[in-house]
């Protein structure tokens, strides 16, 4: 399975950075291996001092497809998480200053939190999801899925016109703004519509 990141998908996020709004989603991708395992501690990687967390809703894709149709993208999911895209804020910054590729801040072993799934029916609508992170109990980010530039189907589509989806891929949808640097020891907890997705310790 592979892993497809969706980059400045929430404004607010776009301008805490000081981004430019991008005219097409900006894509990109983690490998298998950046999972962090159920019931492991994310251990703050040693190249880096300021790793920040990302939460993101997450979509589970259940079948094969390709050119696939916005009209026709809510076939090819059944199944919304919660996740963390966690990112090496100062390896990213000097990445991008060189023109680089950001995989190495953005892709590394335990870098990508897959929390519990949920039907898609269980949510009223798929354009007004709340979702929340908490760090030591205090929330971090609050996010609106209705307030994505590209919504879920819509990115569905666009990924689908680069890379052939699979069943078991899943599309990190992006960031609302609030993303911060973890510490050791903190506590993350992951909140969709109230239900707790995912609880991991910073190490």
């Amino acid at each position: 399975m592979k892993i497809i990141c969706i980059g400045r998908n929430y404004v607010k996020h776009i301008e805490e950075l000081q981004n430019e709004r991008p005219d097409e989603p900006v894509v990109f991708l983690k490998p298998d291996s950046a999972i962090l395992l159920k019931q492991h501690p994310f251990v703050i990687p040693e190249f880096s001092d300021d790793v920040h967390h990302e939460v993101e809703v997450l979509v589970k894709i259940n079948k094969v497809g390709k050119y696939i149709d916005a009209k026709l993208a809510h076939n090819y999911y059944d199944e919304i998480g919660l996740g963390i895209d966690f990112t090496a804020r100062d390896l990213q910054t000097k990445l991008k200053e060189k023109g680089l590729p950001w995989e190495k801040s953005k892709a590394f072993d335990g870098s990508a939190v897959i929390g519990e799934f949920y039907p898609k029916n269980d949510f009223i609508s798929l354009e007004n999801i709340n979702f929340e992170l908490h760090s030591n109990g205090n929330v971090v980010q609050k996010g609106n899925s209705s307030h994505m530039i590209w919504k879920i189907d819509e990115l569905i589509s666009h990924v689908s016109q680069f890379f052939t989806l699979k069943k078991g891929d899943i599309i990190f949808t992006g960031t609302p703004e609030g993303v911060s640097a973890v510490k050791p020891n903190d506590i993350l907890e992951g909140f969709i519509e109230n239900k707790k997705s995912f609880r991991i310790q910073v190490k």
